[in-house]
């Protein structure tokens, strides 16, 4: 039976931060950094081309590039890395004081003191296959990451909630126009966040609409979209070079339901200002409990944080 101290689920900046932080507190994590449900080792910048908000790198980095270089401090410090699922957990401690974990295709039992937990978010997509062709060449889900490399260009949003509100006016303070795609008749988001995208002359609205295409994936970038009324049948094709779907993101804490608190977005509950969840010795980080800034810069923080609360929480139990 395996028995650690701290064993981080998941991947990407939250999950590697905490592990560098652990291991260099002679803790000896162990990630496991399998799929869960889809998703991407390494997390959303595994789809990111470039990347130049992250500090220290001024020329910037690609996204698999810094993950890369996450990964292998996380090996260099020490972290014990598997590349396997977790299936089941068990955070009740009813039968033993331990965390319990099932890994692998031959459910292995893994016991844990603490668990961190770093699985991250998914970007909600339209499901295209030239929106697909083109993620990180034009197409992206998030303004505040990309919105820079469109400076003066003409780009799109997909959607009609708050994300899509904030990202359209993200975008108009960069951009030369803004193309608001919704399917409704009106918008869902707040009416404050409606009424500045109204107001905003850089923007533009296209209701009861949607996206049939994104252009040119032949080009191998962004040049437009094809744009369907749903009202009057017209297909129009928008030329745009950036084109943002702000639908939403679904986190990752199918595993979790039941165990620990969500929000009722589904993402987990944190006690403000910490990682602690509502099990103690169970804390989250990254982009699974952060439904508002979801950069790698604070997900890797909130890592950080995590894996000092978990040694803390050692310490205080008599575990350390």
């Amino acid at each position: 039976m395996e028995q650690r101290k701290v064993i981080i689920i998941g991947w990407g900046p939250a999950g590697h931060t905490a592990g560098i932080y652990a291991a260099r507190a002679n803790l000896k994590p162990l990630m496991f950094e399998g799929m869960v449900k889809g998703g991407i080792p390494g997390g959303q910048l595994m789809i990111t081309n470039d990347v130049e908000n992250y500090p220290g790198f001024p020329s910037k980095i690609t996204g698999p590039d810094l993950m890369k270089a996450f990964r292998d401090q996380s090996l260099h410090q020490g972290v014990e890395i598997h590349t396997e699922d977790v299936y089941k957990v068990d955070f009740s401690r009813k039968e033993s004081k331990w965390l319990r974990l099932w890994v692998g295709d031959d459910k292995v039992e893994h016991h844990a003191q603490t668990v961190i937990i770093a699985t991250g978010a998914q970007a909600k997509w339209l499901n295209l296959e030239s929106e697909h062709a083109l993620k990180g060449r034009g197409v992206s889900a998030c303004a505040v990451c990309d919105g820079a490399f469109f400076r003066n260009q003409d780009v799109m949003v997909v959607g009609g909630g708050d994300t899509a509100m904030e990202e359209s006016m993200y975008l108009s303070g960069l951009c030369k126009t803004v193309t608001v795609v919704h399917r409704r008749e009106e918008f869902r988001a707040s009416k404050t966040m409606q009424e500045r995208v109204l107001k905003n002359p850089k923007i533009k609205v296209m209701y009861n609409s949607g996206v049939q295409e994104v252009l040119d994936v032949s080009k191998n970038e962004v040049t437009g979209a094809r744009v369907k009324n749903f009202k009057t049948g017209e297909v129009t094709d928008v030329p745009v070079t950036g084109f943002f779907v702000a639908i939403g993101h679904t986190p990752n804490t199918d595993l979790f339901t039941g165990q620990l608190d969500l929000h009722e977005n589904g993402y987990l509950k944190t006690k403000p200002g910490t990682a602690q969840t509502n099990i103690p010795g169970v804390f989250a980080s990254g982009d699974v409990q952060d439904f508002v800034y979801r950069q790698a810069v604070t997900a890797a923080g909130s890592g950080c944080m995590a894996a000092l609360e978990a040694e803390r929480w050692l310490a205080a139990n008599g575990a350390h």
